[in-house]
């Protein structure tokens, strides 16, 4: 293991950098890339080579897109659902690079977990936005993903400063997650259940006993 990280640490980081990976994947691509190029902290395993001043540079531009695109409602809802095929993928390989390539077991397992963290998040933070993207003002659009930006970026300070912290953080959060997933489910559901339950458009037809009072 790294020098500068025991086992349990390591878990910590990868199950943040899965679960963050997925609501601001682009976010933590850079901010582990800034904090290894600083050399604030040695990255362990495969992370290292996202110091690299080309990665930086563009997950810097992939940021400011994502940040941009997060503000608006309508492009928010669409950058959502293109993002689903590389927030959660992302997720898993963070989390496995925590490991690199000399501990191919703990990757494996920590690319199962990264994945499923950063699947759980990416759904829960999809349909949180959606719902608020309903709304005709666009201010609590916003304020919601300044509110994802901020936390994001407190969720990985303490990855790499209190890790435990971290890790019962996420611990919190997948449990928030996974109620409101349940809870979407749930009302889609319902709306499912009402549209198919809605009469056809068109003429009522008339009853065999009002045919014969005619």
């Amino acid at each position: 293991m790294p020098a500068d990280f025991t086992l349990p640490q390591l878990i910590a980081l990868a199950a943040t950098l899965g679960f963050a990976s997925g609501v601001r994947l682009y976010a933590v691509v850079l901010i582990v890339g800034l904090v290894g190029y600083a050399g604030w902290v040695a990255l362990p395993g495969g992370l290292s080579v996202l110091a690299n001043p080309w990665v930086i540079g563009v997950s810097t531009l992939l940021f400011g897109a994502e940040f941009f695109a997060d503000k608006i409602p309508a492009l928010d809802s669409l950058w959502d659902g293109l993002s689903t095929f590389v927030r959660i993928p992302g997720g898993a390989l963070l989390a496995a690079s925590v490991f690199g390539i000399d501990h191919a077991a703990l990757a494996a397992i920590a690319a199962i977990a990264g994945g499923s963290l950063a699947a759980t998040s990416h759904l829960a933070k999809s349909g949180t936005r959606a719902a608020i993207n309903t709304s005709p003002e666009p201010f609590s659009n916003v304020l919601m993903s300044l509110a994802e930006d901020l936390g994001i970026a407190g969720l990985m300070w303490l990855a790499f400063e209190h890790p435990w912290i971290a890790l019962f953080t996420v611990t919190v959060l997948l449990v928030l997650a996974v109620w409101l997933i349940v809870k979407f489910a749930r009302l889609i559901r319902r709306i499912l259940a009402r549209v198919r339950g809605a009469p056809a458009a068109g003429p009522i037809p008339a009853s065999p006993s009002t045919m014969k009072d005619v």
